[in-house]
């Protein structure tokens, strides 16, 4: 399984981004599909509505974010799955919405993914 890049999803689609995996349970504000060039959205694999809203992108939270997000990862095979078979076809972005590039989802979902094996 390849290494995901991690990319905003309102920068400018490249050709090296691979297949574009949006990783948010929400679609980003103001964005159509076309301009996206999302291959696979996966909410499944997204932190939970509940997370997600406890978070707010509060960076005192991100700690215990990432548990938590590991934890939901964790109990969700399924998602997982699908999500390593996407990235095991070829070269794959994971885009996000988020502004802050630094604690986000797809920032705890690559690191749990380089650390949680190919299985």
């Amino acid at each position: 399984m390849r290494k995901p890049g991690l990319k905003r999803v309102y920068e400018t689609p490249s050709a090296a981004d691979g297949t574009r995996i949006l990783v948010d349970r929400l679609w980003p504000r103001g964005l159509t599909k076309a301009k996206a060039r999302v291959d696979l959205w996966l909410k499944s694999v997204a932190p939970s509505t509940e997370l997600r809203q406890w978070f707010g992108h509060d960076p005192d939270r991100w700690a215990e974010f990432q548990s938590r997000y590991r934890a939901e990862l964790e109990a969700n095979p399924d998602a997982v799955a699908e999500l390593k078979a996407a990235l095991r076809r070829g070269p794959a972005t994971l885009v996000y919405g988020a502004r802050d590039e630094t604690h986000n989802d797809a920032v705890v979902l690559a690191d749990w993914l380089a650390t949680s094996g190919d299985s």
